[in-house]
């Protein structure tokens, strides 16, 4: 399949993945078939979903832009993932990527088993010409107005530089066209910013990154400029990008009990804390998950978002909102573009080394 296919201006959504699934994901879906003119097509368990279906209003296959597709089996959080993906043929994470890759659907969102969704997608819809590994991105508030789009977050946890720039081409490619961003800068998360700090991966991704003449690549990067904005991509392993994402969250949540505790420590505060309550409500609106949808899995043929297994309605109806705008932007293609211009690079490289 390429990613030139007609759009069909439909989305899949996992009706089974989260951990309070169906209902997030019915509300989600409902509410982005709403806001985005776009059509959803739900995949699960029909006994368990259209119940819920009915009860919001709908009657009928396109009604309020929803539609519902049998999907009798499930994968759990704690399944293991080679052996479920294979032996679960009827799961919702199979029968949805099927139909994405048949191209009815643009792209695809699931709140459900992380690696079993990477695994589908690499099985079903196959990656885009010259991508090694897919990678997921994540988008992390930080204390300018923009977030900063962190990848890989799990999906590679041991790398090889190439891979890193591969990455960073994704990386770009998303930045430019979902998030609007002219020309992204590109760093790499080391322990130092001089070129040679780091370790071996970091030492042999840096040249490499370096060489790319389509990157604004800015150089190394460290861990306290996460969160300033200083730069719009931050590339690195999946070992650390999962470590890193999940300390993000941690932090927020630990940031946000502290304010509350200090705020309701006497009645001085407390009466501060009225005043200052719309301060703190935009501040956690910027803070919340929910916000970003979920992680793009980007480098395979079709957009897949992975939520997380908390995800809420709003959670599910933003990453549908990333499929469409990935769709609609001619995001893969760019990736591909972009990978294939760093092939041509290597071997020129490799010519002249030669």
């Amino acid at each position: 399949m390429k990613q030139t296919a007609q759009l069909t201006g439909k989305v899949v959504v996992d009706a089974m993945g989260s951990d309070n699934a169906p209902h997030p994901e019915i509300d989600g879906a409902l509410a982005a078939a709403r806001d985005l003119n776009v059509g959803v097509v739900l995949v699960g368990q029909s006994e368990r979903v259209e119940p819920e279906l009915r009860r919001c209003g709908w009657r009928r296959q396109g009604d309020r832009g929803i539609e519902l597709v049998e999907a009798p089996e499930v994968i759990g959080m704690d399944e293991p993932v080679a052996t479920s993906v294979r032996r679960k043929r009827k799961s919702s994470l199979r029968i949805g990527a099927k139909l994405v890759a048949e191209g009815r659907a643009d792209g695809f969102v699931s709140a459900g088993n992380t690696g079993a969704a990477m695994a589908t997608a690499k099985m079903v819809l196959g990656m885009l010409p010259g991508v090694d590994r897919p990678a997921l991105a994540a988008l992390i508030p930080t204390k300018s107005n923009k977030p900063v789009l962190l990848l890989d977050v799990g999906a590679n946890a041991d790398c090889k530089p190439q891979h890193m720039a591969q990455f960073a081409i994704m990386g770009d490619a998303y930045a430019r066209t979902v998030l609007g961003v002219a020309r992204p800068s590109v760093g790499l998360m080391s322990i130092g910013e001089e070129e040679a700090k780091g370790n071996e991966l970091t030492k042999e991704a840096f040249p490499l990154l370096r060489e790319l003449s389509s990157l604004n690549f800015v150089g190394n990067i460290e861990g306290r400029d996460v969160f300033t904005g200083a730069v719009d991509v931050i590339i690195t392993d999946g070992f650390t990008g999962n470590v890193m994402l999940k300390l993000s969250e941690g932090l927020q949540d630990a940031f946000l009990s502290m304010i509350r505790r200090e705020l309701s420590a006497s009645a001085t505060t407390k009466a501060g804390a009225m005043l200052a309550r719309p301060a703190f409500q935009r501040l956690k609106k910027k803070l919340d998950y929910s916000e970003y949808g979920g992680a793009p899995l980007l480098g395979v043929q079709r957009i897949v978002v992975i939520g997380h297994g908390s995800s809420n309605a709003r959670a599910i109806r933003n990453a549908v909102r990333i499929v469409k705008e990935f769709s609609e932007r001619g995001a893969g293609a760019h990736i591909e573009r972009g990978v294939a211009e760093t092939h041509a690079r290597e071997f020129e490289l490799a010519q002249v080394g030669g």
